[in-house]
């Protein structure tokens, strides 16, 4: 038997009751995750002070140095290896991934704070529960016999556990609150109706204080978790809350579908949308603040489904117009053209690429720096994204018969500088864009295509002839998003060679340090390798030799080959550098890219 195993063994029969940290140091120094001197300075920087913080935040707060390789131990690295002692398993408590709803009405909050345990997964036979005092057992057998099932142990961050048991059963006592309120009413304005005879139900007050306080918490929350987006969405018998992270959505949190429409109607109503109407899209914004005080926009969007009223907010960054294009993900290659672009009196910038590929963002932050005191810059938007106060924004209102056309008509007797036309959706819109350049402003707007030389096809598609585009282009930008690694936890990828790289970046002559990392998963980034997005951008400026191109050979290929001897570099190239830089991983890049041609 090891020596590991064998001091593992003592503890668990020697010792019982609460954790001291002065024990935590024996073990660590027997298990050899410390050396003896390690041991000796921490049990003297530890004694130095009396604290009453658990032991576990005692010890991660001196900062021990491990012996292996003198990294110190933070709160991860000490519960990892307090349930490796204790023989049970560690358990890192992501509340994206808690059935909240299930876990708070295992056992009472009260019983929960007294014994400083969370119940975090519940099945038909097992509940899990966590605890950061895993030789504090007498609270087992009396969970085991309320709940009807056996208990298992997992060891968790103390911090966590005091948190999330705050978090959890709260919200949980919200959404009771709104269903007592609303006496059970699954009430829906649904395609599937399901009657039931002799039963008459309350309908949910959106300014019941239930609702409020579940409103109130998802909005904190997702602040919290970096959510992009807000899903809430009716099903047959519940309402379903997903957010949108680092471009990929995770379910939160199921509801009863009473509670789903009352959260609905709520958020309508600070929208200042109609809570009436259920029968037509909707839109609306809001405006409020973060944990850290912070003003944040919301964007409210309400459409029809089968089962109910599904809602989407997008939430806005408040720093994002503040952004430079480094922080965008520009190169320095693509970075000094734009700014030399943008500069240009007159004359007109597309910006490409699928919906979520971050184009309002690099519009925004770009028009933040041009908008200066001398200058006039005014947008006209479908709907307006972000309100901007050095802007003069306009919103489209079809049902007034006032879209992008009629917008950009009125601008332009607004005196304006610089004009931002939200999508060229249409004939009529490229045309006034293009009166518009032609007269003497500078015009930005958005397309959707693949990437930028696709562009100009599309606008001879509108019908704009070349002579319009030779006297207006001045470029396209197309982009797109794609997660960055986790900065705490990446390694070094061994797999991702030189000659996998040199695939993309040969052709192009660039040399440099390849240095690629791979994903691997820490707290910061929920185990997923991930955290936060960056840009991939494809610059086509409208060059002399590319003008003769549109007029005499304007096939996407010949445009394509001008445009990279003109110095675009296409995306999976942006990409591969990015890969070569430990930014992301050559599978994003892949997988958001058109394939070189």
């Amino acid at each position: 038997m090891s020596h590991k195993s064998h001091s593992q063994r003592a503890a668990k029969q020697a010792f019982s009751g609460p954790l001291d940290w002065r024990s935590l140091v024996e073990w660590l120094g027997a298990d050899g995750v410390i050396a003896e001197d390690e041991a000796l300075r921490t049990i003297a920087r530890c004694s130095q002070a009396e604290s009453r913080q658990h032991p576990l935040e005692r010890l991660a707060a001196v900062a021990i140095k491990r012996a292996s390789d003198g990294k110190a131990l933070d709160m991860d690295m000490l519960v990892q290896w307090l349930a490796e002692h204790c023989g049970l398993d560690h358990f890192r408590i992501d509340p994206i991934k808690v059935d909240v709803g299930r876990v708070a009405d295992a056992i009472s909050a009260v019983y929960a704070e007294r014994h400083h345990i969370l119940p975090v997964q519940v099945t038909v036979s097992e509940l899990v529960i966590a605890t950061a005092e895993p030789y504090v057992t007498d609270w087992v057998t009396e969970v085991e016999r309320q709940s009807k099932r056996r208990v298992r142990r997992v060891v968790s961050a103390p911090q966590d556990i005091l948190r999330y048991t705050a978090e959890f059963f709260s919200l949980a006592k919200s959404v009771r609150m709104a269903m007592k309120a609303g006496a059970g009413n699954n009430a829906s304005t649904s395609f599937e109706q399901l009657v039931e005879l002799g039963k008459v139900s309350k309908t949910l007050d959106a300014n019941d204080q239930g609702v409020i306080r579940v409103v109130d918490w998802l909005w904190q929350y997702a602040f919290d978790q970096r959510a992009s987006d807000i899903h809430l969405e009716p099903r047959r018998d519940q309402g379903v809350i997903r957010f949108r992270i680092d471009g990929v959505l995770h379910r939160v949190y199921q509801m009863p579908i009473g509670v789903h429409n009352a959260m609905a109607a709520r958020i309508k109503l600070l929208g200042r949308m109609d809570v009436i109407e259920k029968r037509r899209p909707l839109d609306g914004r809001i405006k409020t603040r973060n944990q850290a005080g912070e003003e944040v926009e919301m964007r409210i969007s309400s459409l029809p489904t089968a089962f109910g009223e599904k809602v989407v907010m997008r939430i806005f960054d408040p720093d994002t117009t503040l952004r430079d294009l480094d922080a965008l993900g520009f190169s320095v290659h693509d970075a000094q053209r734009w700014e030399s672009m943008v500069k240009s009196p007159y004359g007109i910038i597309l910006v490409t690429g699928p919906t979520g590929s971050g184009k309002t963002t690099t519009l925004y932050s770009t028009l933040k720096r041009l908008a200066t005191e001398e200058v006039n810059v005014s947008t006209v938007e479908d709907p307006i994204e972000m309100i901007e106060i050095a802007f003069n924004q306009t919103q489209v209102q079809p049902q007034l018969d006032f879209g992008f056309t009629e917008g950009l008509r009125a601008l332009m007797r607004q005196d304006p500088d610089i004009i931002m036309v939200g999508e060229i959706r249409d004939a009529q819109t490229a045309d006034m864009a293009v009166q518009a350049a032609l007269t003497g402003h500078l015009v930005f707007s958005t397309l959707h295509t693949n990437d930028a030389p696709s562009a100009i096809n599309r606008l001879m598609e509108l019908g704009v002839p070349p002579y319009l585009i030779h006297a207006t282009m001045l470029g396209v930008l197309a982009q797109r998003l794609v997660r960055t690694l986790c900065k705490r936890c990446k390694l070094p990828d061994e797999k991702t060679s030189r000659e996998m790289l040199d695939e993309f970046v040969k052709p192009w002559k660039i040399n440099g340090d390849y240095r690629p990392f791979k994903a691997m998963g820490c707290v910061e980034c929920r185990m997923t390798g991930f955290r936060g997005r960056t840009g991939l951008y494809e610059l086509m400026i409208i060059s002399e030799a590319f003008k003769d191109k549109v007029t005499h050979e304007p096939s996407l290929a010949s445009l394509r080959r001008q445009a990279v001897v003109d110095g675009m570099r296409p995306l999976r190239l942006a990409g591969a550098l990015r890969v070569a830089e430990g930014v992301t991983t050559l599978e994003e890049v892949i997988s958001a890219t058109p394939a070189l041609s």
